[in-house]
């Protein structure tokens, strides 16, 4: 497989992103390894987010509507998919400078 095709597959769970880092190897370019950076974030992000509102949730029922905002990480998704298969270096929104920073140490 090819970088740009990796690159899309770190999106798609825990295990694409494994999937794409160990297939990516020594081969890896800028591109995969940026887009491998965004997509841990991503999903350390949103298994964060989703274990907040569960408790959340459980402990004040009336805010479970919150799980709405679920729905902005899944757009967050779906952005990076895009520039993955568009091959662009975009961060995504609200976190993604965040991401090249604190995961530096992946490429």
């Amino acid at each position: 497989m090819n970088n740009k095709t990796l690159s899309i597959i770190s999106y798609f769970t825990l295990l694409g992103w494994l999937i794409a880092y160990i297939a990516g190897g020594k081969n890896a370019d800028a591109l995969l390894k940026y887009h491998l950076r965004q997509s841990l974030g991503l999903a350390i992000v949103s298994i964060l987010f989703s274990l907040v509102l569960n408790i959340l949730g459980w402990m004040i029922p009336a805010l479970s509507f919150l799980g709405l905002l679920g729905l902005v990480l899944l757009v967050f998704w779906v952005l990076g998919i895009i520039n993955a298969a568009n091959g662009a270096l975009r961060p995504v929104p609200v976190f993604g400078k965040t991401f090249e920073r604190k995961f530096s140490f992946i490429g």
